[in-house]
This record gives structure tokens, sequence and C-alpha cells, in this order.
């Protein structure tokens, strides 16, 4: 019997999950539950997306941690080279989760990247000048494509919840009165809407398209459902940000610190923290912990850090950061990572 994800039938379930076109908003069930009437809470969820504060519903692939083990950070030089075309490929590649790009930086470009292996980095790596090339129309020769990369090991993740930032969101509501993402105000209704979606509540699956897409009964969709989940190859369907990891307009920054003793204490602590939605357990001579984290300005971050450092003294040692403003994003490509791969799987299984 064929394992999962060698069913092409579950994998045409997987993709219709992950793309989020088997999945919507319940409307229904987020008036119920929130006390608010269904034409309002429709309207607030329809700005909210085409303003890019809030991503439609999917399921997340969290198989996507066991198929791509491996997390690259590379710093890529890419100055000179035709900016349309790199930002295509950026945008587009499905090994790319994240991309930003700065002419502020000594490098200019960073990429965020998974991968199978070492290997299958460094040979996607070498392709690039012809990928570049063949498919965008960029030229390599007409500049400098200098790179340089930091591995990292999905398997000692420490935390992962990309959503956490919309508590900050709530908190700045709560204090404020209101927010501003995405160049819309949001109000305390607009953040009890977006943290119901963000934790997977108001969302339904279309088990009629699932049926017609994979051939199966409805009753065996929902059981090949219950096994994905019950797997871990996908989590519970949610809304997310368009930024990923961080809240529209806020700062994304990647924090490697060294720590004595990187234990339950700690993590503890980071798993409560909204600052910090990714923390990843690493050890080279930057550090042995690498920190995401979202943040309203520099300011926010170092205070964040100094609390930090306050909660462990003596455990926080050198720490350096990369800031990653909203304005040098190029790519956040999430759910194409995901869909890509299935497509991929797919045409193995010769469907």
């Amino acid at each position: 019997m064929p394992t999962m994800l060698e069913d092409p039938r579950n994998l045409r379930i997987l993709l219709e999950l992950c793309s989020g076109d088997a999945v919507s908003v319940n409307v229904n069930q987020l008036s119920r539950s929130l006390g608010v009437d269904r034409a309002t809470i429709h309207q607030r969820v329809k700005t909210m997306v085409e303003h890019r504060v809030l991503d439609p519903p999917t399921y997340p692939f969290h198989g996507v941690f066991r198929v791509y083990p491996i997390l690259a950070i590379i710093k890529l030089d890419a100055r000179g080279l035709n900016r349309q075309g790199l930002t295509r490929w950026m945008r587009e590649d499905p090994q790319i989760l994240a991309a930003y790009h700065s002419l502020l930086w000594s490098h200019d470009t960073l990429l965020i990247t998974y991968h199978e292996s070492v290997a299958d980095h460094q040979l996607w790596m070498g392709a690039i000048p012809e990928t570049l090339f063949k498919i965008y129309g960029v030229d390599v020769n007409r500049g400098d494509l200098r790179s340089s990369v930091s591995y990292l090991s999905n398997q000692l993740m420490v935390k992962y919840s990309p959503g956490s930032g919309v508590r900050l969101i709530e908190k700045t509501v709560q204090e404020e009165g209101s927010a501003t993402l995405g160049g819309r105000r949001l109000d305390e209704l607009d953040v009890r809407i977006m943290r119901a979606l963000m934790e997977g509540e108001g969302i339904r699956t279309n088990i009629s398209r699932l049926s017609a897409a994979s051939g199966l009964h409805r009753k065996t969709v929902e059981r090949r459902i219950d096994l994905l989940l019950s797997g871990r190859h996908i989590a519970e369907p949610v809304c997310r940000f368009p930024g990923f990891l961080v809240p529209p307009g806020y700062l994304l920054t990647m924090t490697r610190a060294h720590v004595k003793g990187v234990d339950e204490a700690l993590i503890n602590s980071l798993i409560e923290d909204p600052h910090v939605p990714v923390a990843i357990q690493t050890a080279d001579e930057s550090g042995n912990l690498l920190m995401f984290g979202n943040h309203v300005d520099v300011e926010g971050y170092v205070g964040w850090m100094d609390d930090l450092r306050g909660l462990f003294p003596h455990r926080m040692g050198e720490a350096s950061t990369t800031f990653l403003p909203p304005e040098a994003a190029v790519a956040f490509n999430y759910k194409g990572v995901a869909v890509s791969y299935i497509n991929r799987r797919l045409g193995e299984a010769g469907d």
C-alpha cells in the first residue's frame, strides 16, 4: 500500500487544501461565534484581504519540514543585473520562501530557501545563472553574482508560530484604539475577526470539490484529510499574513545569539513571546540560536532585546541582527513552495 504522499488521490486532495482552492471563510460560523451580523463579517474580511492585511485561508503544509529539512539563508550580491528579471525569479522559484532586496546592504539581496539536502541546495545554486538567463532573460555576465550561505535544520525548530504577531496588533488596538496595517485602520472588531481566522476559527472545507478532484467518496475524503492531519502532513486551516512571519508594515528581524544553554525555561519564554514567530537552534560562529522577530521599528526591537536579556541575565551573549524592513520585501511564497512540491510529486506519479 502506498504511503500518503505516494497516492495521487491524496496528492490531489493535498493540492486543493494547501492552495486554498477548497478552503474558504465560513461567514455564518464567524457571525455566530463573534456575535456580529453576517454582512459586517463578510465586508470586514473582504476588505482585509483586498488591502493585503490577511491572506485567504489554506491548510499549512507541515510536511514541508520533512521533505525540505534544510533551511538556507543566502546573502546574494546581484548588483548590475536586470532587477525586473531577478524579481520575477525570486517570486516564482519553488525553493524560495522569502526574498528581500536593498541597496543599503553590503550584499543587495537576502533569500530564505528550502532544500532536501545541502547537496540539493548547492546544485540549485549552481543552476541559477542558467535559470536566470534562459527563463528570465538575466545575463549574469553583465553583473557580479556572488553569494554566502548559512544552513539550518528545520528539525531543530523550537518555535513555529507564523501568526504570533496578531497578538501585537491586538495589544496596539487595546492601548490606542486602533492600528493601521496595509494602509487600513483596524479597530477592535477587525482584530477579533483576524485573530479568529489566524487561529483556525470560521474556516470551512469544500468536501464536494475535493471529492470531484480526487474521484473519492465524500466520507473517504474526510478520512483522508484526518489521516493527513494525524500524520502531520498538514495542520488545521488558518489565515496568515501576506508577509508570512510578519504583520504588514512591521520590521522583520533575524537575530543570531550566543546563548548559554537553550533550556526549557528559555524555549517556553520564546513560545509565549508574540514578537518571535520562529526560533531555530543552530551551531556556528555566529551563535547557537536564530530568532526571527517582528517589531514596529528598530527602537521596538532594542527594547525587546533588552527585556530578553533582563529575563535571562548572564545567559544571552553576543548577538547579531539583520533588519528586514517592509519596503525591502520582494516575495513571500509559503503557499507557492507547498504547491510546487505537490505538483512535482503529482508529475512523478504520472498524474
